[in-house]
């Protein structure tokens, strides 16, 4: 059993890491969710403590947190970091390492030899723009690997590509990151 630090972020396309959550913990890994505040504004954090049995969060302040460390101890917890869906705000504060919400401080918190796998979900001309791009291959150089976005239609209207890669195909690329 693997400790995953799944992050999801603000996505039409975050109901999917729902489905990911579960077929990640039927594969018998223990998955904690991260959400960015956006995100929990679409999907409760709640959602993802039923499906996967493990707490969840947005944020590390409030009452029912211990001491704003939650960032540490959860980058100490992880065996393998995986950010489906990766809003292109996500991948540019994470790219410069910018800290500013619970998700990118532990993100940032990771040891040097936990594994990093991102999956970029957004409007075709967002992930075209080179402002992401310079971002994508900023990671890519920082060792993270890339989870290409699908083709198709998109929920604003457009089609292209930007649509998160499926929640099969993104468990069987935790598989195979796993067993290399």
């Amino acid at each position: 059993m693997t400790h995953i630090l799944l992050g999801a972020c603000a996505s039409v396309s975050v109901y999917k890491a729902c489905d990911l959550a579960s077929k990640l913990t039927q594969d018998g890994h223990e998955v904690r969710v991260v959400l960015t505040p956006s995100a929990a504004e679409l999907v409760n954090p709640q959602l993802f403590e039923a499906l996967t049995g493990q707490p969840a969060a947005s944020t590390e302040f409030g009452a029912t947190r211990r001491g704003a460390m939650d960032h540490i101890d959860l980058a100490r917890w992880a065996e393998l970091a995986l950010v489906a869906p990766a809003s292109a705000g996500t991948l540019g504060r994470l790219a410069h390492g910018l800290a500013d919400d619970l998700l990118a401080t532990c993100l940032l918190a990771l040891a040097a030899d936990v594994p990093r796998l991102i999956a970029p979900a957004m409007n075709p001309s967002m992930l075209a723009h080179p402002a992401v791009a310079r971002n994508l291959a900023q990671l890519v150089e920082d060792g993270w690997e890339v989870i290409d976005p699908g083709v198709g239609h998109m929920a604003c209207g457009e089609a292209g590509s930007g649509r998160l890669a499926e929640p099969a195909d993104i468990a069987a690329r935790v598989r195979a990151r796993l067993s290399s």
